[in-house]
């Protein structure tokens, strides 16, 4: 039986979702991807949840798209379910609040960017690695278009460069960036804040403040499931990433 990769847990009104596959850095593998939908659906379902925080077991957060599966065939399926995913944290009937405490990349910035709260620690970094693979951030500028300035779009999408936690927050992408010996405490704080508030006050307000991220995302999903299916099928995305594969 394969071991799961993705944890779920519930105390005191919070329900905990921890990504748990160091060994490939929780990257998007089909598993993956399908356990966090499953375990995000049983929060949902669940009456004694009330928030939901998402991190990560250890320090890497998520480093974007298993490779070794996209360079093997058709993302057609992957695009989409990610696609899947990132609507489902925006229309999460509950606020979903995102830890994180080490590296995020490429695809894990979608999981970001569709968070309702997200509590960074200082030393941790970001980076749109996509154009560096012949590829485009595609499926998650449906979440990541919404949120970050236009400016800083441009800037971390055509370079693929690594930027800081601080530019991350100046950007929109995360809620604020502290001492990494106080990201726990942050995380529990904000969730305490979220508590106080009524779980109809909290799904009818997280709604509205969604609303125009998920009327984008409805617009723009298809073209950009087209549009990840046909970079990562290029001969040259795929020779790129077979690349970065043989030299890691």
């Amino acid at each position: 039986m394969t071991d799961e990769l993705v944890h779920f847990e519930v105390a005191d009104g919070v329900a905990t979702i921890t990504l748990d596959s160091p060994h490939n850095r929780n990257a998007l593998s089909r598993q993956l991807v399908t356990e966090l939908v499953e375990r995000l659906e049983r929060a949902a379902g669940d009456e004694t949840a009330r928030v939901v925080v998402l991190r990560s077991a250890d320090r890497v957060f998520c480093s974007g798209a298993d490779l070794s599966e996209a360079a093997g065939g058709s993302m057609t399926e992957g695009a989409r379910a990610l696609v899947d995913l990132q609507r489902l944290i925006l229309t999460h009937p509950k606020p979903v609040v995102t830890r994180l405490v080490g590296p995020v990349r490429a695809g894990g910035l979608g999981i970001v960017a569709a968070s309702d709260l997200v509590i960074c620690a200082e030393e941790v970094t970001f980076a749109l690695t996509e154009s560096r693979l012949g590829l485009a951030p595609a499926v998650i500028s449906l979440t990541l278009v919404p949120r970050l300035t236009v400016r800083s779009a441009y800037d971390t999408f055509l370079s693929g460069r690594t930027f800081t936690a601080a530019e991350a927050a100046s950007m929109g992408l995360v809620t604020r960036a502290v001492p990494g010996a106080d990201v726990d405490t942050a995380v529990a704080e904000a969730c305490a804040e979220l508590l106080k508030a009524h779980p109809q006050g909290l799904r009818e307000t997280k709604g509205l403040l969604a609303r125009d991220a998920v009327a984008y995302l409805e617009a723009n999903a298809d073209a950009m499931v087209e549009l990840s299916a046909r970079l990562f099928g290029s001969d040259e995305a795929r020779e790129a990433m077979l690349a970065f594969l043989t030299k890691k």
